[in-house]
């Protein structure tokens, strides 16, 4: 198939088509093929194979600080809850009941225990079940022996990381080389000051896409943060098998960029760095001296997705007098932010869906997206 020709006929296999794209060299590397982002099919084994089987963020360890504090998430069509439970263990668990299997919680909150809406079972915090109403007479009935199912939760540099996969590789091994290459930011310190869902109509590897290269930022973000970011001055790594990594240094006149002057864990150009990372399949972190914002995504059919945001302030500006003015400065800024790559993932979503749209040749610049397409494919195949 030529690849640079709109009228060539598709591929009725995406997966195939992409491993033929990622096994091209670095040099000579391609948009994904369009079925990539609009076939159903291909959304389906994404599901299987990528979200049921490696590690997905639901958020920030702090925003779960007290016994009871809890947070729902549908991942790949299942129910999950991670509550923080009486002994001040992070715990995940499903969060369908085990009676008619209702589900349990939703959104985010407090709670002592944990009752079904439905029926009124009630569950301790650990899940195991505390109490059932008028079950006295049914001798199949064994209160001691349900439990909620559990799930994998992992916490990491203050990430709450969970898995549908036993035999995943706990998250600190898979990603100890970042963990190394962040440990001056202190990240796991951050303070989360805000966080909100919502739905945007495009495709989620477009969104992930796009908040892993720069390139975009002179254009996309010419309001906002593309005159204060040079990106002619990123360096961008090849990419590691469970993520991929790229710094850029912003104006110092933008204050959260630049290393608060109590900050004697940053040193030399790393005082002035922004750190631009990919946590596949979906997690995205923006890491600067002063502020992190972070991503989380999962699919909600092939033209949606469903995203996780939230951000904050590194300790040191976090104790300055003027925390509460830079909260507002940065939420003010990302808001804006975001509202930019809102319209431009979703025109891209526009251009894949067209018939005479077709892939195009990437540039250095976007050498991100060239190793999370291989990881994809590796993945999917």
């Amino acid at each position: 198939m030529n690849v640079h020709d709109p009228s060539a006929a598709p591929s009725t296999d995406p997966a195939a088509e992409l491993a033929a794209t990622t096994a091209r060299p670095f040099g000579e590397a391609m948009s994904m093929p369009k079925g990539v982002y609009t076939s159903d099919a291909f959304l389906a084994r994404e599901l299987e194979h990528v979200f049921r089987r490696d590690w997905i963020c639901v958020g920030r360890a702090s925003a779960l600080a007290r016994p009871g504090d809890y947070l729902t998430y549908d991942l790949a069509g299942e129910p999950v809850m991670v509550v923080r439970d009486a002994d001040g263990r992070l715990r995940a668990q499903s969060n369908v009941c085990r009676h008619r299997m209702s589900v349990l919680l939703e959104g985010r909150g407090n709670v002592a225990r944990i009752t079904c809406p439905y029926h009124g079972w009630v569950y301790n915090l650990d899940g195991h079940l505390r109490g059932a109403p008028y079950m006295a007479g049914n001798t199949a009935f064994r209160r001691d022996e349900i439990c909620l199912p559990q799930i994998r939760c992992e916490e990491w540099l203050g990430w709450v990381m969970v898995t549908l996969d036993p035999d995943a590789p706990p998250v600190a091994e898979r990603l100890a080389g970042l963990a190394a290459e962040l440990e001056p930011f202190g990240m796991e310190h951050y303070i989360e000051d805000f966080q909100e869902t919502f739905v945007w109509d495009t495709n989620w590897k477009i969104l992930a896409e796009n908040f892993m290269e720069s390139y975009h930022l002179p254009v996309c973000h010419a309001a906002t943060i593309g005159g204060l970011s040079d990106i002619e001055a990123s360096a961008l790594p090849p990419g590691a098998p469970a993520y991929n990594i790229h710094t850029i240094q912003k104006d110092p006149s933008f204050t959260l960029s630049v290393a608060h002057p109590t900050n004697t864990r940053l040193k030399g150009e790393w005082r002035l760095r922004t750190a631009i990372m990919a946590i596949y399949p979906s997690l995205l972190i923006t890491l600067s001296p002063g502020y992190f914002w972070y991503l989380s995504l999962h699919p909600r059919g092939v033209g949606k997705v469903h995203v996780t945001f939230g951000g904050g302030l590194a300790p040191e500006f976090m104790a300055d007098p003027a925390s509460a003015e830079h909260f507002k400065e940065l939420r003010k800024l990302l808001e804006h932010v975001n509202d930019e790559d809102k319209g431009c993932t979703e025109r891209v979503y526009r251009g894949v869906s067209a018939t005479l749209s077709a892939p195009g040749p990437l540039s250095p610049m976007e050498r991100p997206l060239y190793d999370f397409a291989r990881y994809l494919a590796e993945r999917v195949a």
